[in-house]
């Protein structure tokens, strides 16, 4: 009898893409944020993908101190496998964007594969009012901003990271950027399985058309052949749509509130668990089965829970 395929579900459970005005359902506290990503375990995600926030004002904070209450929490409750950032927020530096995972060291990082533009600003045609004074500028800046991402940057992550044997969720938003890990593979900075998150429908990346995803799917086909899981994100409401294609040529998914605030046309997602349950019932759906934790750590080579310095 042939096996069902498994199907990694990855929830984003708040990021720094969205700020606390655009819903009242974002994760912004340490509590908050443990208690979004348990419950989003609960529903059927074998990776969890986390930032921190300050708890008073819900601006991105890459300090070391402002994950620690959650992520001992998180592994206390649950045996999801925790997948720390190094993106941070498009304002950060690099150094400020790697002391978590340096310090920490999970068993999965994420790591961006190039500089581009970022751009939120469109954000604002539909947040007219906003809670606190740094959000405004967050979003309308971002038309003049670079997310620096530089080859060196890139080496820097890899071998700071690698040094503590933490794997990569490998974000790629557009083709160049699949050319970027082939060349760092090449050279011997990441090892497969290479574990690639494509993003589709950031302003600055590729976009969400179905052609999009296929020209994504069949680059990394001929660059990487059978060495990688695929995995994939589609922003705002092109999130389960993205995800349903992907599930159908072979891929993985991700969903949270970091990707998309909604849960169907107009409709804000109450929680982060709201979402994997949608996406779990596409899998589901489709005769598939979601990956469990421990069944995501073998597919892609992870060093274990019990390696990881919380």
């Amino acid at each position: 009898m042939t096996m069902k395929r498994k199907v990694i579900i990855t929830c984003a459970v708040t990021g720094a893409i969205h700020t606390p005005s655009m819903s009242p359902h974002l994760p912004i506290t340490a509590e908050e944020i443990a208690d979004a990503a348990i419950g989003a375990a609960e529903a059927g995600a074998a990776l969890v993908h986390v930032h921190a926030r300050d708890p008073k004002t819900g601006k991105p904070d890459q300090s070391p101190e402002a994950f620690a209450p959650f992520l001992k929490v998180i592994k206390q409750r649950s045996n999801c496998v925790i997948n720390i950032t190094t993106g941070g927020a498009p304002t950060m530096s690099v150094e400020e964007r790697l002391r978590p995972c340096a310090h920490f060291k999970p068993e999965v990082a994420s790591l961006n594969m190039g500089s581009m533009n970022f751009g939120l600003y469109p954000m604002l045609a539909r947040q007219k009012e906003f809670k606190f004074d740094w959000e405004r500028p967050y979003l309308a800046e971002s038309d003049d901003r670079i997310f620096k991402n530089t080859f060196k940057d890139i080496a820097g992550i890899l071998t700071t990271c690698a040094a503590n044997n933490t794997r990569f969720e490998i974000e790629c938003y557009d083709i160049g950027h699949l050319y970027t890990l082939r060349h760092f593979a090449d050279r011997g900075l990441v090892k497969p399985p290479f574990f690639i998150q494509s993003v589709f429908g950031i302003l600055g990346g590729i976009g969400p058309h179905p052609e999009d995803v296929m020209h994504m799917k069949r680059t990394a086909d001929r660059l990487f052949g059978g060495e990688y899981q695929w995995s994939v994100l589609g922003a705002g409401r092109n999130q389960l749509p993205i995800a349903a294609q992907s599930v159908a040529i072979g891929g993985n998914v991700r969903v949270g509130l970091e990707d998309s605030l909604w849960a169907g046309a107009g409709k804000l997602a109450t929680s982060n668990a709201q979402q994997v349950r949608l996406v779990r019932s596409i899998i589901e759906n489709m005769g598939l089965e979601i990956a469990s934790p421990d069944e995501a750590r073998a597919m892609l080579q992870l060093k274990g829970g019990d390696k990881v310095n919380f």
